[in-house]
């Protein structure tokens, strides 16, 4: 009888867990199919404000400088995160200071970071524009990359690198037809973890875009258009980026997991 209670217990606390968390967006993705312009009464199921969106000349807009940002960021993350991971996993002696360092960028603010990066560009007269977001995006996107990569690369057969060498072939060689396959699913996962980030970042873009709308990304597309009240494009907006973002999220975590199945 006391187990069963406790059963019951947890059950309810995982609903009520649960249900705090993702009710709020579930509301948030139902009024976005409301028919009236009110965000929060619904009179009728429709997709108008799906159709609104691609008629947006300053959404689409956004969502292509996104789309940029997210790609080039992405991209060089990935490059250089694999190397620093592969690079401190190849040391002998860990050092404690290097790996804060390297994991600093997770762990702080990203409102410090923000204005971090906007002190240093400014000092260097570096004017601001989507290069300078793909630039900042790398920096946090960075650590993430590395630390999927490195855990990939704790559970690495080393013995088979050795084998290779061995066999006479030469370390450009065994990197890419022995290393690189076995990682290959880390590496995978750490870009969707980097374009998810990247995509969804609004804070150090804010502050590192620059001015004109050249530069603005679909956060700060969002955050300009709720100053004037929340309405049912904002809920379809916001719906579209969220998709976007648990999509490449569930992927990357199915890419890790899949890697570190026996």
């Amino acid at each position: 009888m006391h187990k069963t209670r406790e059963k019951l217990y947890g059950r309810l606390t995982l609903v009520l867990v649960f249900g705090f968390l993702y009710l709020p967006i579930a509301v948030l993705v139902g009024l976005s199919f409301n028919d009236s312009g009110l965000p929060t009464s619904w009179s009728g199921f429709s997709t108008k404000w799906y159709s609104a969106l691609f008629a947006n000349k300053d959404i689409l807009q956004a969502a292509g400088n996104t789309l940029v940002v997210a790609v080039f960021a992405t991209l060089i993350s990935t490059a250089l995160g694999t190397m620093l991971a592969l690079g401190m996993e190849s040391r002998r002696r860990k050092s404690n200071a290097l790996e804060a360092l390297a994991f600093a960028p997770m762990v702080i603010p990203d409102i410090v970071l923000a204005v971090a990066l906007l002190s240093f560009l400014s000092r260097l007269n570096v004017t601001m524009g989507l290069h300078t977001i793909i630039v900042s995006h790398v920096i946090f996107d960075l650590a993430f990359v590395s630390s999927v990569v490195r855990a990939r690369l704790k559970n690495f057969d080393y013995s088979i690198v050795e084998a290779s060498r061995d066999l006479g072939a030469s370390g450009w060689t065994t990197f890419w037809r022995v290393t690189f396959p076995v990682i290959l699913p880390a590496i995978v996962a750490g870009a969707l973890l980097a374009f998810t980030l990247s995509v969804d970042e609004f804070i150090i873009a804010f502050f590192t875009a620059g001015a004109g709308r050249s530069s603005i990304t679909l956060p700060m597309q969002i955050y300009s258009m709720i100053r004037f009240g929340i309405t049912p494009e904002i809920n379809a907006l916001a719906t579209l980026v969220m998709g976007v973002s648990a999509t490449a999220l569930l992927i990357s975590q199915w890419v890790n997991r899949e890697q570190l199945a026996p």
